[in-house]
């Protein structure tokens, strides 16, 4: 058979069942949900679907009040769908590398743009960096999730995951950084001297410095915010 044929092609790239559950990696950039019942996914991540699946955006109210106000800052970065119903789906966010967690009881905070997909056991809130809200365009926000069962995150390139021990902070690019554990609470502060050396913008100044017993996730590509840097002027 011609190696460039139609059917050679398909035979190279179509779909396979591997049984590996309700999340499953057909490529390392495109996850298949294999539903019967409800996830929650990033809003337009659905690339493809088969079955019966309704789609719906979170409600602006549906965790109450403080979050509708927090979504209202953070732009559409952070928006979430629920795809309910019984079939396949298939989510993808911009060809970033996506990699699947299995959290047992435990916490992990997300940066709100590399959330792909969670299970509905999970619990999720979205955490304003009130801080850094003047400083800097994009990486405003964050989404806690917490509980025993999936995540989908997504990451530009492959991910590098940084040790954070006690007496040996971290210090990361707040557009590089991906996911920390759930215990750390980063502290933002600014390299004034770095800025001055760079003679760039204020993004390369700010910088997110995490203490105590953990670990961050990091990717080799700063992420932009387009929306917010216009807000902001950035």
């Amino acid at each position: 058979m011609n190696r460039y044929s139609i059917n050679e092609f398909i035979k190279n790239t179509e779909q396979v069942d591997k049984g590996e559950g309700f999340f499953e990696l057909e490529t390392p950039r495109l996850l298949e949900v294999n539903l019967n019942g409800l996830v929650w996914a990033k809003a337009g991540s659905m690339v493809a679907y088969h079955g019966k699946i309704k789609f719906e955006r979170e409600g602006i109210l549906e965790h109450g009040l403080g979050t509708m106000f927090k979504k209202a800052l953070t732009g559409e970065g952070a928006s979430l769908m629920k795809a309910n119903g019984d079939g396949k789906l298939y989510l993808a966010d911009s060809g970033k590398k996506i990699i699947i967690l299995h959290l047992e009881n435990e916490a992990i905070f997300v940066n709100g743009n590399d959330l792909l997909a969670f299970e509905p056991s999970i619990n999720h809130k979205i955490k304003m960096m009130k801080k850094v809200a003047g400083m800097m365009a994009g990486g405003l926000f964050n989404i806690r999730c917490e509980g025993t069962g999936l995540i989908a995150i997504t990451s530009h390139y492959e991910p590098l995951t940084l040790r954070v021990t006690p007496g040996k902070p971290i210090i990361t690019d707040p557009n590089a950084t991906v996911a920390w554990s759930g215990n750390l609470q980063p502290e933002f502060q600014t390299d004034i001297t770095l800025k001055t050396f760079l003679g760039r913008g204020s993004g390369e100044s700010i910088q997110m410095r995490f203490e105590g017993d953990g670990f961050v996730i990091v990717q080799p590509f700063e992420e932009t915010y387009y929306k917010q840097a216009q807000s902001y002027g950035g």
